[in-house]
């Protein structure tokens, strides 16, 4: 019989990859207000770096873990300097069809180069044991993943919400002439954290395989389930991703458990009407 610790600790693992994935777009749109929902093509891309490193030259999945990111952050800086930054100030439709359009290019390029079916990311065998404390028993995969997303959320609000670094942004976005006339350089505060986004969303990409089948078709299935993790925290905050994360999770790991049949009519209801009640969901901005 399944016990509440066990629902607890799927519900915390759930929430990790979710608030893993969606984080990135957190930082792009709470910081920059670029609505890019073609966040996805970054995590797809840590997914198979990973993959193919470990497959075709035997990469260390630990290294892996670190260098992928850092890739696809350097990827994400040439992106934005290329194409995102011509989209700075447009209008939201714009920014829309622009990232939809662009998720269409990455799933054909990943459909050409790999193939159409999902890769499989091989995991350590350290991390396919399980640890039993008392009668309970803990995937060790999942308790790192855990330990990512809590280190990541805590890095994210000592690093960003509580610096200069996400005052200065937050200047840039809010009124970019007077930024650069006190002196911040602008363009490479945007490149810094459209890089960051994109290595954020590296690392839910990576870790979160085993959740999200890794396939040319990536992007667009999680892309869901980023926006409903960012509707339901609201604008303006990355703290509140986490906990936003943990609601989804646990709403729909207890539904998968109970009522299974209507676990995703649960989920999108609950949304639904806490939309309704709050558009701006439960942590955004006021105003």
């Amino acid at each position: 019989m399944v016990t509440l610790v066990e629902i607890a600790f799927q519900s915390l693992a759930y929430a990790s990859v979710l608030y893993l994935v969606s984080v990135g777009l957190s930082v792009t749109l709470g910081l920059m207000g670029f609505v890019n929902l073609a966040h996805g093509i970054f995590a797809m891309a840590g997914g198979y770096v990973v993959a193919t490193a470990i497959s075709a030259a035997g990469a260390p999945w630990w290294v892996m873990v670190i260098a992928a990111p850092v890739v696809v952050a350097l990827g994400a800086a040439v992106l934005e300097r290329l194409l995102y930054s011509r989209l700075y100030g447009r209008g939201e439709l714009d920014q829309v069809l622009f990232s939809i359009g662009l998720i269409f290019v990455a799933g054909a390029v990943v459909r050409l180069t790999f193939g159409p079916l999902p890769q499989q990311l091989r995991l350590p065998e350290a991390l396919l044991q399980s640890l039993e404390v008392g009668p309970f028993s803990f995937f060790l995969y999942k308790l790192v993943v855990v330990a990512a997303g809590l280190a990541v959320a805590i890095g994210i609000h000592l690093g960003i919400e509580r610096t200069r670094l996400g005052a200065m942004v937050r200047a840039a976005v809010e009124n970019r002439g007077m930024a650069e006339s006190i002196g911040l350089d602008t363009s490479r505060l945007f490149t810094a954290t459209f890089a960051l986004g994109g290595a954020l969303g590296a690392v839910g990409g990576i870790l979160g395989a085993d959740v999200f089948s890794l396939g040319p078709t990536y992007a667009f299935e999680i892309l869901v389930y980023v926006q409903t993790v960012v509707a339901v925290a609201g604008l303006g905050t990355l703290r509140g991703s986490f906990l936003a994360s943990l609601l989804i999770a646990t709403l729909q790991t207890v539904s998968a458990y109970y009522l299974p049949a209507f676990g995703t009519i649960i989920l999108f209801s609950a949304v639904f009407l806490l939309l309704l009640a709050r558009p701006r969901g439960l942590f955004g901005r006021i105003s």
